[in-house]
């Protein structure tokens, strides 16, 4: 796989396209954590995601007078059915 981005981004270069050659660039410089994720397959898609939601109800929260009740919001995110919009 390696090889294929470092060819594709050679053509890419060779072309004279701005974009295609912007492209080249911006890979390049990510080429090592693409082909981390390429050879493992982890991504922190799921742990981003749930920091949303704790920020999303962080927000909404604003006011609640009971650190306990917002821990226990905190801990029933995960099994929520409703989408936090905000």
């Amino acid at each position: 796989m390696e090889d294929f981005l470092r060819q594709w981004c050679a053509r890419a270069m060779e072309t004279g396209i701005a974009l295609l050659r912007q492209m080249a660039k911006s890979l390049r410089l990510h080429a090592r954590g693409i082909l981390s994720w390429w050879e493992h397959r982890l991504s922190s898609g799921k742990m981003e995601g749930v920091n949303n939601k704790i920020k999303t109800l962080t927000r909404q929260a604003y006011g609640y007078r009971d650190e306990a009740f917002f821990i226990l919001k905190l801990l029933a995110l995960h099994h929520a059915r409703i989408k936090l919009v905000g």
